[in-house]
């Protein structure tokens, strides 16, 4: 039981690494659209973007194999979390009570799926 425990919490971390480095492509994104239109600046930020992508897409693959489709879609909305704070460390961007309000709606959202699926 405990070990089974400790490998559901292995793979939830696991899953929100994933996502984390996933969440940095929006980063890149944004970088890459303050470059001049296929400058090298810009075609080396969306190189980035389509790497992280391409990786994302790798070990999205393999947390499948540990863990159901659902618990690991629902725990996606995650990114809109860590969206928000790095657009803050990042980009010094506001967070405002509406934000950081639906962030919470997410949280509470996938805390739900993810006890319901453990049932």
């Amino acid at each position: 039981m405990i070990k089974e425990r400790f490998s559901q919490v292995k793979n939830y971390l696991l899953l929100h690494l994933i996502l984390f480095m996933y969440s940095f492509g929006g980063i890149f994104s944004k970088l890459a659209s303050a470059e001049k239109f296929l400058s090298p600046e810009y075609i080396c930020f969306y190189g980035i973007v389509i790497i992280n992508l391409f990786v994302y897409a790798i070990l999205w693959q393999q947390i499948l194999k540990k863990m159901s489709l659902t618990a690991a879609y629902a725990n996606k909305g995650i990114t809109v979390v860590w969206g928000l704070v790095l657009g803050r460390v990042f980009f010094s961007e506001q967070l405002s009570p509406v934000k950081l309000a639906g962030a919470l709606i997410v949280i509470v959202g996938i805390l739900m799926v993810v006890t319901e699926n453990e049932q």
